[in-house]
């Protein structure tokens, strides 16, 4: 299971790469492997609004259907277009090309509340017993 250290992570198995108040979203290593074969990705659009722990998307794959959290709230600011044409890229590489959405953080103090890598790695180990 790849968890890269310098990102965080959400109970529902988001990733988020902070820069500032822009964050980076994807699904990560672990949540792609558990769906399988992604085949298709519905995202929000730009501009759109999102809220901390509240659905934004939903990725589909060839074992189940499920919906995207946002791991904080704010202004959706891009949209990782080719994957509506690709979606298979979020099994090839969730952590760099099959990122989904950057989001303009309203309230930074829900950075906070998120896991970092050695918590996220713990948290799904327990999942899986």
């Amino acid at each position: 299971m790849n968890v890269p250290d310098d990102l965080k992570y959400t109970r529902d198995h988001e990733w988020a790469r902070i820069q500032g108040n822009r964050i980076t979203v994807g699904i990560t290593d672990f949540a792609q492997d558990q769906l399988g074969d992604v085949v298709f990705v519905e995202l929000p659009d730009v501009g759109d609004e999102v809220k901390k722990g509240e659905t934004f998307g939903v990725v589909e794959s060839t074992k189940a259907v499920s919906d995207l959290f946002a791991p904080v709230s704010g202004k959706v600011v891009e949209v990782n277009a080719p994957l509506v044409d690709a979606p298979e890229t979020v099994n090839e590489d969730p952590y760099e090309e099959g990122w989904m959405i950057v989001i303009e953080a309203s309230d930074p103090k829900e950075l906070g509340e998120l896991l970092d890598a050695s918590a996220y790695r713990k948290f799904v180990e327990e999942e899986q017993e």
